[in-house]
């Protein structure tokens, strides 16, 4: 899924012009605490609650309050992970979309970008998740798919980031498409792996926080 699929046309963009009081206004209608600022089709950034709140002035026009994440932005053909990983790094709750000329074409809320990863195979399809550390070196997807396929099994969806702990090591996210994982630990640890958590499928249900923290493992953020 790209993201000129995922555009909420019900988020219009603010103008330099609109006061602090039309923002916050149309911040409680849309239930969000962040709206884009769009000048003669071009992106300038957004604007938040926050730095309206901390100018304490309503009247004021958004072109005298200082914008933010003037980069927070997608092209229209690029894929929701990517959607995923800027609001990550800007750590923001929507991202504005772009054309291909650089015109603004609408945001994306994360809400919506985390409905739609939870209606793909990878999620939707039972199984459970198994999360490896290893050297860097040694990480090989083929060699690990064909361990879990040993079993009976198949890797759904895999990610790989750098151990935040150990610069030499990565941990590695497997979505696998079995509920019972003791077979394929089993394997990867006969095998020299090291196995630092797992998820079945009815403790990954448990509730809404244990889902987004899963997202964002597949996700590498």
């Amino acid at each position: 899924m790209i993201a000129r699929e995922l555009i909420n046309h019900m988020i219009p963009p603010l103008k330099p012009t609109d006061s602090a009081e039309h923002a916050i206004v149309w911040m409680e209608e849309f239930r969000c605490k962040q709206l884009p600022v769009v000048q003669k089709g071009r992106f300038l950034g957004l604007i938040s609650e926050d730095r309206i709140l901390e100018e304490n002035d309503d009247s004021k026009p958004i072109s005298q309050i200082q914008l933010f994440a003037d980069k927070c932005f997608v092209h229209e053909d690029q894929h929701f992970y990517d959607v995923i990983k800027i609001a990550s790094e800007f750590k923001v709750e929507l991202v504005s979309v772009l054309e291909e000329d650089d015109q603004f074409s609408g945001v994306i809320t994360i809400q919506d970008t985390i409905t739609a990863f939870a209606q793909t195979t990878a999620v939707q399809a039972p199984g459970g998740i198994i999360v490896l550390s290893m050297n860097s070196h040694e990480y090989s997807l083929a060699e690990l798919s064909r361990l879990v396929e040993s079993n009976n099994a198949r890797v759904l969806n895999s990610s790989m980031k750098p151990d935040d702990m150990d610069v030499q090591k990565v941990k590695v996210t497997l979505k696998i498409n079995q509920e019972d994982l003791t077979n394929v630990v089993a394997t990867f640890e006969r095998f020299g792996y090291k196995i630092i958590a797992r998820f079945q499928e009815n403790e990954v249900s448990q509730t809404d926080k244990d889902r987004l923290d899963i997202l964002l493992r597949f996700l590498d953020i």
